[in-house]
């Protein structure tokens, strides 16, 4: 599952999710149905095994995220995905609101493909508590309502951003199997256990609107033994494991970073499982907290690097502008060209706001590169006996 940092999931089949529907109630989410003119998804956009893949996104973030929001929506849109935004409680209402109109008036083809919503009753986000995996869960689930027809789940927050186009994401993807998760995890959790693990914390974020606040207990719990943890199959369960971990995670600091992971490396899913969240991230040495803030000087790295996307980005990192019209060739206020567009591109003209068959993609340089990087990744995962075992 494929956020603040600790929003971030990986990219997780649909499978995996469907595994944890039960843990999550829609309650609290209202999608922004009556906020835009929606109408029935066109009948050309195939399903299925034969089609091309299809992802759900969701799209947080918190008090003053609402604009660049609503840029990564633009930067990451397809018609054959699915997208929920969410500004978590910190935000105010006005915000919200202005957010869910941007995105109705951001491109005919919101409105006439209907793949995108707004949470409207959001919940917390705290980082460091459970109310950002109560809201991940959430928001898995809504989207599984809204169409439970596509294939990997991705989380980003508006301090990420993607480094090649859906067309370039979709055409890698049509060719790795689909039942696989991207999870970057490892059960040497070190340091990580006595500091994160062990202490146990109640998240404020649950009862008050602030992001950031929780309580944390002079005491601390010993390790269990029964499942292994593991560090940075959720909603239609048919097994106890997704709420024992939920149970437990529940008063860990900074659950996502775990969860998750937990779930995937303690289940049937550990033989199905990558590990890489193929998302560039600079860290100082040793590791702070938080990645490096990205800047022009990254630029060339994260060209090469083949990964899909990066993070920590500004709001107004003069390197998104570089991204926008090197790689993705995105113009401003506008959703990114691909293959289903048939528009002219003018200055004045939205070559998206007409399009044709959305079930067939053009592959750019940025392709090429992510397929070596993907080849790379799915070969060092076949190599070794599980992806869970380190």
């Amino acid at each position: 599952m494929g956020a603040a940092d600790k929003w971030l999931l990986p990219l997780v089949s649909v499978s995996f999710v469907s595994l944890m529907l039960f843990l999550s109630a829609l309650s609290g989410y209202s999608a922004s149905s009556a906020l835009f003119a929606r109408l029935p998804p066109p009948s050309y956009v195939r399903r299925g095994a034969a089609a091309p893949p299809a992802f759900a996104y969701l799209l947080s973030g918190g008090r003053g995220d609402g604009r660049g929001l609503l840029r990564l929506l633009l930067a990451v849109y397809h018609p054959r995905n699915q997208y929920l935004l969410h500004l978590s409680a910190d935000a105010p209402e006005a915000e919200r609101l202005e957010l869910a109109a941007a995105v109705a008036r951001a491109a005919p083809a919101i409105a006439a493909f209907g793949n995108v919503d707004v949470v409207g009753r959001p919940a917390a986000g705290t980082p460091m508590g459970s109310s950002g995996l109560a809201a991940t869960l959430r928001a898995a689930a809504a989207l599984l309502r809204l169409d439970a027809e596509w294939d990997w789940f991705v989380t980003l927050s508006a301090a990420d951003y993607p480094l090649l186009t859906q067309d370039d994401l979709i055409h890698v993807f049509s060719s790795v199997p689909r039942h696989l998760n991207f999870i970057d995890h490892t059960s040497d959790i070190g340091w990580k256990e006595s500091q994160r693990v062990q202490p146990v914390i109640v998240d404020a974020g649950i009862y008050l609107a602030g992001r950031n606040q929780f309580f944390q207990s002079t005491e601390k719990r010993a390790t269990p033994d029964g499942f292994k943890f593991f560090t940075e199959y959720c909603i239609f369960g048919w097994e106890n494991l997704p709420r024992t971990l939920l149970m437990y995670f529940t008063n860990v600091m900074l659950p996502l970073e775990g969860y998750f992971h937990s779930v995937a490396c303690n289940s049937d899913f550990r033989n199905f499982t990558v590990n890489n969240d193929l998302r560039y991230v600079a860290w100082d040495d040793p590791p702070q907290m938080e990645p490096r803030f990205l800047n022009i000087t990254h630029y060339e790295e994260i060209v090469e690097s083949g990964v899909p996307f990066a993070r920590k980005f500004r709001e107004k990192e003069y390197l998104l502008d570089k991204i926008d019209e090197k790689i993705l060739q995105r113009w401003r206020h506008r959703p990114v060209p691909g293959a289903w567009c048939t528009g002219r591109k003018r200055w004045f003209s939205d070559p998206c706001s007409q399009w044709s068959n959305v079930n067939i993609v053009r592959p750019g340089p940025q392709a090429e590169k992510f397929r070596r990087y993907m080849d790379r990744i799915l070969e060092e995962s076949k190599s070794s006996n599980s992806s869970c075992a380190q």
